[in-house]
């Protein structure tokens, strides 16, 4: 069974930085593109930024040049590095995946980690 699941959230002041991770486990064939997802309280959901697995990122204006997408293949694993962050940036983040499990090509959910900036 995949599962994916994030760790790095908490409670941090504004100005300061997070690194939120997310892995991939079970018998995972291919695994293609990553997201980081956010939703706030009474907000609608946001695409935070997209990774390939050749590397191609896209951030959402809202945090770009404050937060950075990266992962590692060989581990299957996604990382959100968050610089600058601000009290707006409060809201649980999901990692999101497209990949091919038992010859299904499927898009899988975390359970999301809480990030909380105090101002």
């Amino acid at each position: 069974q995949v599962q994916l699941v994030e760790s790095g959230g908490g409670l941090v002041q504004a100005g300061g930085s997070l690194r939120l991770s997310c892995t991939a486990s079970g018998s995972i064939f291919s695994l293609n593109t990553m997201r980081w997802y956010r939703q706030a309280p009474g907000k609608q959901r946001e695409l935070v930024a997209a990774i390939t697995s050749g590397g191609t990122t896209n951030t959402a204006d809202s945090v770009k040049g404050r937060f950075t997408i990266s992962r590692d293949n060989a581990n299957n694993t996604v990382y959100l590095q968050m610089n600058s962050l601000k009290p707006e940036d409060t809201a649980v983040y999901c990692c999101n995946a497209d990949l091919w499990y038992r010859g299904r090509y499927s898009n899988y959910w975390g359970q999301g980690t809480q990030v909380t900036v105090s101002s």
